[in-house]
């Protein structure tokens, strides 16, 4: 490829179909979608076709999907054929795990592998493969805009954590005892709350088991002390004599909603009685509820900052809570947080 010669990928092409019906100019449209006029040019030439109006006279357009085929004969052509091009099916396939269920690359490849899924097709890609196919535009429906953050593989530097300077609600993180850490025993939950738009209205309060990594998400009318209080109260109504040993503690960072920890400890069912331990993390380290920073960042795929969630039903906030604990974990070989929850609750019942 020549240096500084940057390919069409389908959906510029779809965009320069858009701006060519609007009425802009070439030179308009290179400069909108970033390209040098010669390569609109040659996309004109590639992608043009005899349309005929109305009145029965004819006039040459431009149509992306043309000019999409012929790309992808001309790559046929020079000798190499990309796994996802042979295949449409297989394409197809991909396309569905990653734009209808939102997983990402590696796990809508990995659970089609370790279902069978895979053998039906006369191909087979890894998960290099569908990253490279993606970036060169190869899919019809898949942008690098649909894909979930990419994991960066270079260490993090971790900010100091800040020391408490004030007396905090309840006990402190320092206090937990060392073998919470470790997630090898199960019932030991992170909690947060995810806001929607600034606006006053309705919050999410999530809660997530650290071993399995399962989530509940449960929608407040607010985000105050009393409504977590409330919704806790509803959990272990709900669950009965599993909630005690479920919630065996929570670990919670400082916000106002978590101030009321005697309200969080205490059982509504057995008055006098303490229902959980809650311990308070360190102020500005996200890192001591890393479980939970990561599920709330899942339900930002559904739910992306800036949305109000005022307009989400309790049966929508299901399906979102499904959809995460349904989601393929690389760290469970590809097993589901549900599927495990669902072992370690054997042992409680």
């Amino acid at each position: 490829m020549r240096k500084g010669y940057k390919e069409m990928t389908y959906t510029k092409r779809i965009e320069l179909e858009t701006l060519l019906k609007a009425g802009y100019s070439v030179i308009e449209a290179a400069r909108m979608l970033n390209v040098c006029e010669k390569t609109v040019y040659n996309e004109l030439h590639r992608g043009k076709y005899t349309h005929t109006k109305s009145d029965l006279t004819t006039q040459t357009r431009y149509s992306a999907q043309i000019a999409q085929e012929k790309r992808d004969y001309n790559v046929s052509a020079r000798g190499t054929i990309p796994k996802v091009l042979k295949d449409k099916k297989l394409a197809k396939a991909i396309e569905e795990k990653i734009v209808d269920k939102g997983y990402s690359p590696e796990a809508a490849i990995e659970t089609m592998v370790r279902s069978g899924e895979m053998d039906k097709y006369e191909e087979s890609v890894c998960v290099k493969t569908v990253y490279n196919s993606i970036d060169k535009g190869f899919f019809t429906k898949i942008t690098n805009k649909d894909l979930p953050v990419k994991r960066n593989k270079n260490k993090k530097d971790y900010k100091k954590i800040h020391r408490i300077k004030k007396a905090c609600a309840g006990t402190s993180i320092e206090d937990r005892p060392e073998d919470i850490l470790e997630r090898e025993e199960f019932g030991h939950m992170e909690m947060d709350s995810v806001i929607g738009k600034r606006e006053k209205g309705s919050t999410l309060l999530t809660i997530i088991e650290r071993k399995t990594r399962n989530i509940i998400v449960k929608k407040q009318p607010d985000k105050t002390s009393k409504s977590v209080v409330e919704t806790l109260d509803e959990l272990e109504r709900e669950l009965g004599d599993v909630f005690y040993k479920l919630f065996k503690t929570i670990t919670v960072d400082n916000g106002t909603e978590f101030a009321d920890c005697a309200g969080i400890e205490r059982s509504c069912v057995y008055p006098g009685r303490k229902r959980t331990k809650v311990y308070y993390c360190h102020p500005y380290a996200s890192c001591e509820r890393g479980s939970n920073e990561n599920g709330n960042r899942m339900i930002r795929r559904k739910i992306p900052k800036g949305t109000s969630i005022n307009g989400y039903s309790k049966e929508e906030i299901q399906q979102i809570e499904d959809w995460v604990n349904e989601y393929p974990r690389r760290m469970f070989g590809y097993r589901s947080s549900k599927d495990l929850y669902k072992e370690e609750m054997k042992y409680l019942i």
